[in-house]
């Protein structure tokens, strides 16, 4: 079994910066992806992709982030981290982290975090 712990989140002016963390344990061969997804107020469906590192460190963005935020990785640590610069009222959302890989005994594993909560307001 893979758990995500997320930290990081918290209370920001528009234009501010966080840094959310994600740090992957458990039955962990080895990581493919890491990544980034979101969940906006009202919106109790939909999880939206921000942001998506691949093993070989090709890297995916949402239209709506790009040139603000940047996702890296530790593959040591099993950690991926998500840095948003000029973060605006709409950002605000519940963040979650998710990662696929495989684990110790053969399978495919694909994991959630908790969520960590993301305010930007004035």
């Amino acid at each position: 079994q893979v758990q995500l712990e997320e930290s990081g989140g918290g209370l920001v002016q528009p234009g501010g910066s966080l840094r959310l963390s994600c740090a992957a344990s458990g039955s962990i061969f080895s990581i493919n992806t890491m990544g980034w997804y979101r969940q906006a107020p009202g919106n109790q469906r939909d999880r939206e992709l921000v942001a998506v590192i691949i093993s070989d460190g090709n890297t995916i963005y949402a239209d709506r982030v790009k040139g603000r935020f940047t996702i890296s990785r530790d593959n040591a640590k099993n950690t991926v981290y998500l840095q948003m610069n000029s973060l605006k009222l709409e950002d605000t959302a519940v963040y979650y982290c998710n990662a696929h890989g495989l684990g110790y005994l053969g399978a495919d594993f694909g994991a959630w975090g908790q969520g960590t909560q993301v305010t930007v307001s004035s």
